[in-house]
């Protein structure tokens, strides 16, 4: 019987990707397994295999058990290992264990895991009878035949280029003859100071890297490997570009970034320049065409590479009026030959064009999205859906434009009130709900309706009602942020989007205060004092519903509950009490495998010195995603993994992650960011919260200096009996200590006294109503000159715009953390906000 392969995956998808991709080759048996006890099944009785693929997600200590337990199935004992490595997974290739002799991601399965495969079968027997590792037998050039990969062959002694791969030709544009005459280090250059021949010492890290090509430099990182060229040591050395138009995950962050843009003028433009910088295009246009109107299109964006200039009027561009009368356009390569009925493409000597229309919901056409580049296109089955997903957004931001210049603008705004009426705010809602979804974040529908209003209507008449509207509208503004959301829903309703909510609390406060200032007496134009009331409604996404129409409907149902019980007050949805038992029940069951299944993920929003404004510090913010609905708040799932206990266990895993995630950055960085870590008052009573926290940071290598926990102020020391003892062992570790949520409990001077706190963290419900409400403005100046009289460090929370930031330099708040400066990141963007920083430092140095 042949030898077979050993596929093992928890994950449905993979395990049919490993599969497909394998069986393809149709020589060996192919085995699916779950895990290693499904494996050992599988293989009972069977002779020993020829390949074991592991897929290594999450925290990856599912596969490191695996593993482990394979060694010891016969048929696995000796089989040489590849892992696969998931987007999620927490393991560097670096830390994989021994008996991994080569690894991948999972988007490479297809493009890369047959080539490895073929790479051991090769060194393999060579290593059994003492061969060199350095693969003196092995023809390299299969890699550049089988995988569409830009590799290189280089001797980094001679410094010079020996051999180079079809792909990295294709992608850099340039000729082969022109590469191979130039020193290595001007075809790739290391940023981060590693010699090349250094490389191979480290076969499984990527370094950073700039690859050369008609356009300058590309970004990007590169790996080694030692081989054999014609009888000396040499190096071979694979490119991945991070541009979008080479590389599919980089494309979908690139998508998501453009439609996260807003709909306004402003906004269609950033997209477009987005799009033109990520995808390396020469030329990028989009056109406005009204399809009511005969006139002459407008062009709105216009990107050019080159020179200034005579463009030619949109009537004699054919390929536009093509592109308007609904024809798409698709050429990767040969765009000249259209040169000859285009005076355009004339002029810009393009050799990669797309044009495609812009369609309204009816496949009315609204405008063109015209794209090219010098080169051919990168790889098309990239190029193509993005610039499709792009040219969908152009659309959606034209049809705005379009209801607004043709009078049904104000159908977008209330005419008495100046608010955004239904089909804007919806149009919002939905904006809002697919950024949420991408982004984590948690926001809350308030749904406010006037006391009575009809009786004001029918007894004082219309005018005064009309009054009465304005008057709401303004009270409502001034007390929601800029961020937020106001608008008239119909007649006497009102919807609020409170947008960036933390904690539940946050909202309770912001809906409390537009009661007290409806109650306010409301005098009218005659002198008339009148008397106005409001029941408001509140709902939570995502926790409430995840769609919009549910969400509405959540916060109107909890607005009648509060006419019902008097009016003049506001109630929050809620579920019956046995619906609300079967959610927690189901929620506490999934809570308890999320960790296990990898849905939990740690985000990182950065904190920024109130002066320079340079990035000193970073909070850790842990996320849960669920697999059906979506990111849940941390303000709904912590409390229930507090209940029940597995808020230590998360709270270990959130520690080890981040402290692992901080460390890889200060080795990368070196910028000695400051980590800040959340403890529960659960993680507080632990007896062994110094063993827990001093094992981690020996594991990760982080320095106990870098590591601040953060500390909610409702913590009472009565509570929690471990607190000061613990607070002062971690300490004692060299770890710093802050007072989290500050203002929001019932702290004395005489308890932050006793804390043994670096610093105070200003609750965001203070800071943004800077600007709103004087007593909090009072709170907070009051605040940061008690903390540092008691000389504690103040960070603020919840700085959203550039009257918080102002307000709070001039009361010499130290550091400042909110979405004016950054969201809070994945680990991959926000590393691309710290190459961002050292890139710009770069460049303005002298």
């Amino acid at each position: 019987m042949p030898a077979g392969i050993l596929v093992v995956a928890a994950q449905r998808e993979l395990r049919r990707a490993l599969f497909d991709t394998l069986d393809r080759e149709g020589q060996l048996t192919v085995h699916l397994a779950r895990d290693a006890a499904h494996a050992s099944t599988l293989l009972e009785g069977r002779p020993p295999i020829s390949l074991i693929v592991v897929v290594f997600a999450g925290d990856g200590r599912d596969a490191l058990a695996c593993v482990e337990s394979l060694r010891h199935v016969p048929a696995c004992a000796d089989a040489p290992l590849i892992a696969v490595l998931t987007a999620d997974a927490a393991l560097k290739p670096s830390q994989l264990p021994a008996g991994v002799l080569d690894w991948l991601y999972a988007s490479q399965i297809d493009s890369e895991l047959v080539a490895r495969w073929r790479w051991l079968q090769r060194t393999e027997p060579l290593a059994a009878k003492g061969v060199p590792s350095e693969l003196e037998a092995w023809d390299y050039r299969y890699a550049f035949e089988d995988v569409d990969n830009e590799w290189l062959i280089a001797d980094p002694i001679r410094d010079r280029v020996l051999e180079l791969s079809p792909a990295l030709i294709r992608h850099s544009g340039l000729p082969a003859a022109g590469l191979l005459e130039l020193p290595l280090h001007e075809v790739l250059s290391f940023e981060d100071g590693v010699a090349t021949q250094n490389l191979v010492d480290d076969t499984r890290h990527w370094h950073v890297c700039r690859r050369r090509s008609v356009r300058g430099f590309d970004s990007g990182e590169v790996s080694a490997r030692r081989v054999r060229h014609s009888g000396r040591d040499v190096v071979a050395l694979v490119f991945r570009s991070d541009q979008a138009y080479m590389r599919a995950e980089v494309a979908l962050h690139l998508v998501a970034r453009t439609f996260s843009s807003s709909n306004d003028d402003e906004g269609l433009a950033s997209a477009a320049r987005l799009l033109y910088e990520e995808l390396s295009l020469d030329y990028l246009a989009v056109w406005f065409a009204r399809p009511e109107d005969s006139g002459a299109p407008a062009q709105l964006v216009q990107l050019w590479r080159g020179d200034e200039l005579a463009w030619p009027g949109p009537s004699l561009q054919s390929s536009l009026r093509l592109v308007l009368a609904g024809q798409a356009m698709l050429h990767q390569s040969d765009a000249g030959r259209l040169a000859t009925m285009d005076p355009l493409l004339e002029q810009l000597s393009l050799s990669g064009f797309a044009g495609l229309p812009l369609l309204d919901e009816r496949h009315n056409v609204l405008g063109a999205l015209l794209a090219g580049t010098r080169q051919p296109f990168g790889e098309l089955k990239i190029i193509e859906p993005v610039l499709r997903c792009a040219a969908a957004r152009f659309a959606h931001a034209l049809e705005l434009r379009r209801t607004r210049e043709q009078g049904r603008a104000e159908g977008l705004l209330d005419a008495l009130t100046g608010l955004p009426n239904r089909l804007l705010f919806n149009d919002r809602l939905d904006m809002v709900i697919r950024e949420a979804n991408r982004t984590g974040e948690c926001f809350a529908m308030l749904f406010v309706d006037l006391d009575r209003f009809k009786t004001i209507n029918d007894t004082l008449g219309h005018t005064i009602g009309d009054q009465v509207l304005v008057t709401t509208t303004q009270r409502l503004r001034t007390s929601v942020r800029a961020s937020d959301t106001v608008a008239r829903y119909a007649g006497d309703e009102f919807v609020v989007i409170l947008r960036h909510i933390v904690k539940s609390e946050d909202v309770l406060r912001i809906a409390e205060k537009i009661v007290q200032v409806m109650e306010a007496p409301l005098r009218i134009d005659d002198g008339t004092e009148l008397q106005v009331t409001a029941s408001i409604g509140v709902s939570f996404f995502p926790d409430d519903a995840a769609d919009a129409e549910t969400l509405l409907k959540h916060a109107d149902e909890a607005m009648y509950a509060a006419k019902s019980l008097g009016r003049n007050n506001f109630q929050i949805y809620e579920v019956s009490t046995e619906q609300a038992q079967q959610q927690n029940l189901a929620l506490k069951s999934r809570l308890r495998h999320a960790e296990h299944n990898g849905e939990l993920r740690v985000f990182y929003q950065p904190q920024v010195d109130a002066i320079s404004e340079d990035i000193v510090g970073m909070e850790a913010l842990v996320r849960w995603e669920h697999p059906e609905l979506g990111f849940i708040g941390p303000g709904f799932f912590i409390p229930l993994a507090e209940e029940t206990g597995l808020i230590v266990s998360i709270g270990e895993w959130v520690l080890r992650t981040a402290c692992r995630q901080a460390q890889a950055w200060e080795q990368q960085f070196g910028l000695r960011l400051r980590l800040g870590v959340n403890l529960s008052a659960v993680q507080l009573m632990q007896s062994n919260l110094l063993e827990i926290v001093s094992g981690v940071l020996d594991e990760t290598g982080l320095d106990a200096n870098l590591l601040e926990m953060e500390v909610t102020e409702s913590i009472s020391i009565k509570a929690a009996p471990n607190l000061i003892e613990n607070l002062q062992g971690l300490r004692r570790l060299g770890c710093r200590i802050a007072i989290d949520d500050f203002g929001t409990g019932a702290a004395s001077l005489d308890y932050l006294r006793k804390l043994p706190a670096d610093r105070i963290k200003i609750d965001q419900s203070f800071v943004r109503n800077i600007g709103v409400d004087p007593d909090d403005e009072a709170i907070v100046r009051t605040t940061i000159e008690m903390a540092h009289r008691l000389k504690r460090g103040v960070v603020a929370e919840g700085v959203e715009i550039e009257q918080h930031l102002r307000f709070l330099q001039a009361n010499h708040c130290d550091e400042l953390q909110g979405y004016l400066f950054c969201r809070p990141l994945p680990p991959p963007s926000f590393e691309k906000l710290l190459f961002e920083r050292q890139r710009l430092l770069t460049t303005a140095a002298p």
